[in-house]
C-alpha cells in the first residue's frame, strides 16, 4: 500500500510577490513611535497611513482616530475638520477596531487600560470596560459576529470577554511565557491564535479553544527575535499571515483540523525590514490573478504593495479560492447590537470582481443637547423640559443652518477640486 507523505491542500504553493516599482507609493514620513502596531490600514478605495508628525495624530490618506469622513472625490487640499470627535480616554489610544457586524459600532483601547465601545453615528459611548485590564492593552480582537471580544495585556493574560454583559468568560495566564507583547485573533472555528514569546524570548505561536485553556491545541517556537508578530489572518482559506516589527519576511500557515493544526506553509522575503502592515480585506483583491492576499508594507520612506497568489493555470473564476466573503453592509443597527442581537456578516459574492459603491458615507446623527441630562451640579441644574421652547427653537434653527452651510461647502469643494484637477491636465498636457 502506498503511503501519502504531503498533506494535500490548495495553498501549499501560494506565493508572494511585491509589486513594481511604479505601483508603490514613494516619500512618505512613516511615524517613528515605538507602539507596536501595522501603522497602516487599506480598503478598496483608500490607504492610510501614520505619518511623522509633531505632537503625533497624523495620518496621510492616499486613492486606490477620532472618525474622519474620506470624500469619494480626491481632496487636493488638507482635512482638518474630524466629522465627528470622540472623547472618553484619558491617555492616548492605539487600538482601534470596527464590529463586524453592527453599523457604527467602534472599539477602542489605549494607554489608560480601558476599552469603550462606542455609536460613531451619535458619538456616544455605547459600553465602557473599565475595571478588566489592570495593565496595558496589547491586542483587541471581535469575533466573526462580535458577540466576544480576545484581548491580551502585559499581565500576560489572554481573555475572552462578553462585552454586553461586562464579564470575562475564559482566561488563560501566561499562554506565552515571555514578558514581550503578545497577541491574538479569533479563528473561524473559533479558537484563538497567539503569537508571543518564551522565557528565553523566543518567538512562538499558539492555537487555543477557549472551552479548553489548560493546554493548548497547537503550540510551536518560531525563532528568536525582538520583533513582535502581528497576526492577519483570512478566515475565507483559514490562513493566517505572521509580520513581524522589523522582520523583512512574512511567514504564513493553514490553520486546520488535522494535526499539527498549525501548518507552516511558505516565507516571502525581501531586502528591506517592514516598519508596518496594512492588509486589504478580500473584496479588494484581484480575483482575475488568483490574489488571495494584498499587504502594504512600510518601509522609512515609502510603501509598497505585497502580492500573495496561488498559481493556477485556468482563467476562470476559482470557485474554491473565493466562497462568499463578508461585504461592506452591515447585519445589525447599533441598538439591536447593544440590546442583545447578533448577527453574522452579510455575504458577498467576489465571482464578477467587486465594485465598491459611490456613495457610503457616514451619517453622523448628532443628539440635540437639550434631549441629553446634563451633568449634576449647580452649574448644571436646568434640564431639557426646563428649556424655553424660543431657546429650543433658536437653537434647531442654528444646527439646520449649519448643516446647510457643511453641505453647501462639501458641494463647493468637489467643484474647487474638479476645477485643479483639470488644471493640472492642462498644465501636464502643455508640459
Amino acid at each position: 500500500m502506498s503511503r501519502r507523505v504531503v498533506r494535500q491542500s490548495k495553498f501549499r504553493h501560494v506565493f508572494g510577490q511585491a509589486a513594481k516599482a511604479d505601483q508603490a507609493y514613494e516619500d512618505i514620513r512613516v511615524s517613528k513611535v515605538t507602539w507596536d502596531s501595522s501603522f497602516c490600514a487599506v480598503n478598496p478605495k483608500f490607504l492610510a497611513i501614520i505619518v511623522e508628525a509633531g505632537g503625533g495624530g497624523a495620518f496621510i490618506v492616499l486613492p486606490l482616530a477620532k472618525v474622519w469622513q474620506i470624500p469619494d472625490y480626491t481632496p487636493m487640499r488638507n482635512i482638518t475638520e474630524p466629522i465627528i470627535t470622540l472623547e472618553g480616554h484619558s491617555k492616548r489610544v492605539g487600538i482601534l477596531s470596527w464590529h463586524p457586524t453592527a453599523r457604527n459600532v467602534l472599539l477602542t483601547a489605549g494607554g489608560d487600560n480601558v476599552i469603550i465601545i462606542w455609536n460613531v453615528g451619535t458619538g456616544e459611548v455605547l459600553l465602557s470596560l473599565d475595571d478588566m485590564h489592570p495593565d496595558v492593552i496589547h491586542s483587541v480582537c471581535w469575533n466573526s459576529n462580535g458577540s466576544l471580544l480576545a484581548t491580551t495585556c502585559k499581565d500576560k493574560t489572554l481573555r475572552i470577554i462578553d462585552p454586553r454583559k461586562g464579564q470575562v468568560v475564559a482566561e488563560r495566564f501566561a499562554a506565552h511565557e515571555g514578558m514581550r507583547p503578545m497577541r491574538a485573533v479569533f479563528t473561524r472555528q473559533g479558537h484563538i491564535f497567539t503569537t508571543g514569546f518564551t522565557r528565553m524570548s523566543q518567538r512562538e505561536l499558539g492555537l487555543w479553544d477557549p472551552n479548553n485553556f489548560e493546554e493548548p491545541v497547537a503550540l510551536q517556537e518560531m525563532d528568536t527575535s525582538n520583533g513582535v508578530l502581528l497576526p492577519f489572518y483570512d478566515p475565507d482559506s483559514s490562513i493566517v499571515y505572521l509580520c513581524g516589527k522589523g522582520d523583512s519576511s512574512i511567514r504564513y500557515f493553514e490553520i486546520t483540523d488535522e494535526p499539527p493544526f498549525v501548518h507552516y506553509l511558505n516565507t516571502f522575503s525581501s531586502k528591506e525590514p517592514q516598519r508596518g502592515m496594512g492588509f486589504m480585506p478580500k473584496r479588494g483583491l484581484d480575483v482575475s490573478k488568483c490574489e488571495i492576499a494584498r499587504f502594504y508594507k512600510l518601509h522609512e520612506r515609502k510603501c509598497e504593495p505585497i502580492i500573495m497568489t496561488v498559481p493556477r493555470k485556468s482563467d476562470l473564476f476559482q470557485d474554491d479560492l473565493y466562497p462568499d466573503t463578508p461585504g461592506p453592509e452591515p447585519a445589525l443597527e447599533a441598538d439591536e447590537w447593544l440590546s442583545g442581537q447578533d448577527a453574522e456578516p452579510v455575504l458577498i459574492s467576489l465571482r464578477d470582481g467587486y465594485v465598491p459603491p459611490k456613495h457610503r458615507e457616514l451619517r453622523v446623527t448628532k443628539r440635540n443637547i437639550l434631549d441629553v441630562r446634563p451633568p449634576s451640579g449647580p452649574r448644571h441644574s436646568q434640564s431639557a423640559s426646563d428649556a424655553p421652547l424660543s431657546q429650543q427653537h433658536t437653537l434647531e434653527t442654528l444646527l439646520e443652518e449649519i448643516k446647510a452651510l457643511r453641505e453647501r461647502v462639501q458641494a463647493q469643494e468637489q467643484r474647487i477640486t474638479a476645477l485643479e484637477n483639470m488644471l493640472c491636465e492642462l498644465v501636464d498636457g502643455t508640459d
